[in-house]
């Protein structure tokens, strides 16, 4: 089977060596995403984890849809936070967004969140997701 990388403007370019998204058969996995604005290249909202969760959020939305998926699509979303503290305003953030992206009585994804040392010092949250589609 195949892996077919795919990418869009929407969300920031990778700095690295890696797709912002691949997909295998009915696998589609995102790369980490940060707060980084697509349009100017550059992370937003220092000190602010509600809005970078925001931002790192809509990010990863562009990348699923790129790929053909949407949030409702998503098996697992892995939270990386630089401090136990934003675990609370991060989660209030995370839970509307999912509210507003996945249908009502739909299952939830699953999610994993821990606490790391991001690349950039300004990051304060990092986020990927695998979906699956039908």
């Amino acid at each position: 089977m195949t892996a077919t990388a795919f990418s869009t403007t929407d969300a920031p370019a990778p700095a690295h060596f890696f797709s912002q998204g691949v997909r295998r058969g009915n696998l589609l996995q995102v790369s980490g995403q940060g707060p980084m604005d697509p349009a100017t290249n550059q992370y937003i909202a220092a000190g602010d984890v509600k809005e970078q969760t925001r931002r790192t959020l809509e990010n990863v939305k562009a990348i699923l849809e790129a790929g053909g998926a949407s949030v409702a699509d998503v098996l697992m979303f892995r939270v990386y936070l630089t401090t136990r503290d934003d675990f609370g305003p991060m989660n209030e953030v995370y839970g509307a967004f999912i509210a507003e992206n996945v249908p009502e009585g739909a299952a939830l994804p699953c999610r994993t969140t821990v606490f790391v040392d991001l690349p950039h010092e300004v990051m304060l949250v990092e986020i990927d997701a695998l979906a699956v589609l039908d």
